[in-house]
């Protein structure tokens, strides 16, 4: 792994906080992520299964955890499984993590190789009533290839009928809706690693670059300091190209007098930023784009204000709507009689901003969350307004990555240039 050994207090108590939360007679059975494979023998890089991440520290595919917190055997409690090293492996692939150097990362004592997972969890089930298993529950049509938690978990309820199957989605949710302070200085590092790439491109963007040119100036600062790239997909959207959501060709022209949509985020040891800033690209916004983009900058900051302790998402983006609503009128691209005759359901702003303003952020760019549960001190969520204007080929979003705190919220992407004057300045 690339980044410094992150302290495994945090692993630690991420799984005591779980075991508090399960039924008595209790197992919980949770695997690595599949290496995803090309055709031929071509393997996508490594990412680990989040959840898993999450529990263990562990880094490395055919890894397996299992807890039973009631079992007699206190070493038996939690059992790390790792894959065994051997010649072809080293040859092949490198070093993989030895058992005492998992049991490091993890902060868990007995670990063994994962040949010996099936063995011994024949030995957990007669004594175990209750099985949480890791089944994916997202709401959206199923995704190819499906992921190796849900593979095994239909296996293992095919197999083992009279157990209870219980969900192991909602107690994580709950759990890593709330950051700790090691993982908010992780997403931290990973927002200064992006504005690393801020940096550089602010001072490499004028007419006539490319928008693949822009992306490769982010990878190239983000694989420098310690990071394996991008947390998702960059959007590099100059001119109309930044009407378009998610926009990922990166193929355009940045011509002068347009504008540059950049949604862009650094990975750091799993967790990962995500800022957009969006850039004139001669290094000077016309009065129009001056007007919009104060516009969108205004409401970012009243939104970060609104984002507090109580809240929900439904709640806070009512709020931000009416926000936007008055922006788009002082904009001239809505009228106001108009707004008092809209259908609530279908209100007109969403023809200029389409999507929702924030989302929870963490392991996962769109990390786990429960959109009904009212905002808490130490939730990390995007705040990400946005105006697109067809018409006029002017799409502008703004977006920094916000701690949620108890009194006053903190921007963990700080001092990523965002003031139309500092902006022209540095291009100047």
């Amino acid at each position: 792994m690339r980044y410094p050994p992150i302290v495994n207090e945090l692993f630690k108590v991420n799984r005591w906080n779980l075991a508090k939360k399960l039924k008595p007679g209790s197992l919980v059975i949770i695997h690595s992520a599949d290496p995803l494979r090309l055709s031929g023998d071509g393997v996508l890089p490594f990412q680990q299964d989040s959840n898993f991440f999450y529990l263990t520290g562990i880094d490395q595919e055919d890894s397996i955890l299992i807890m039973a917190p009631d079992h007699l055997d206190q070493q038996s409690r939690e059992m790390l499984f790792v894959k065994e090293m051997n010649e072809k492996i080293a040859t092949w692939e490198g070093e993989k993590l030895s058992e005492r150097e998992a049991s490091k990362i993890s902060g868990i004592e007995n670990v063994k190789w994962s040949k010996r997972y099936d063995e011994v969890l024949k030995e957990f089930l007669p004594h175990i009533n209750h099985v949480y298993l890791d089944i994916n529950e997202d709401t959206k049509p199923v995704q190819f290839p499906i992921s190796k938690n849900e593979r095994l978990a239909k296996e293992f309820i095919s197999r083992h009928s009279k157990l209870q199957v219980k969900r192991l989605a909602p107690l994580l949710t709950e759990f890593r809706m709330i950051k700790s302070d090691t993982e908010c200085d992780l997403i931290k590092q990973a927002g200064a690693i992006t504005k690393r790439g801020y940096d550089r491109v602010l001072n490499f963007l004028k007419p006539s670059v490319w928008e693949y040119e822009i992306q490769a100036e982010f990878i190239t600062e983000f694989i420098s300091h310690r990071s394996i790239g991008f947390a998702y997909n960059p959007i590099v959207a100059s001119g109309p190209n930044a009407c378009i959501l998610h926009y990922e060709h990166n193929n355009g022209q940045c011509l002068d007098g347009e504008l540059v949509l950049i949604d862009v985020g650094a990975e750091f040891a799993n967790y990962n930023a995500d800022v957009t800033r969006t850039l004139p690209v001669n290094g000077r916004f016309t009065d129009r784009q001056r007007q919009v983009y104060q516009a969108v900058l205004a409401i970012k900051n009243e939104a970060t204000e609104l984002l507090s302790p109580g809240i929900t998402l439904k709640e806070y983006n009512t709020q931000v709507g009416e926000l936007m609503e008055q922006k788009l009128v002082k904009l001239g691209l809505l009228k106001s009689f108009e707004i008092k005759k809209q259908d609530p359901k279908k209100p007109l702003y969403k023809k200029y901003y389409m999507h929702s303003s924030s989302h929870h952020l963490g392991l996962d760019v769109h990390d786990l969350s429960d959109r009904d549960r009212p905002m808490e001190p130490g939730m990390v969520l995007t705040v990400e307004p946005g105006i697109y204007i067809k018409e006029e080929g002017i799409g502008i979003r703004l977006e920094d990555n916000i701690l949620i705190g108890q009194n006053e919220n903190i921007n963990l992407t700080p001092n990523i240039p965002i003031e139309i004057d500092e902006i022209e300045g540095i291009m100047s």
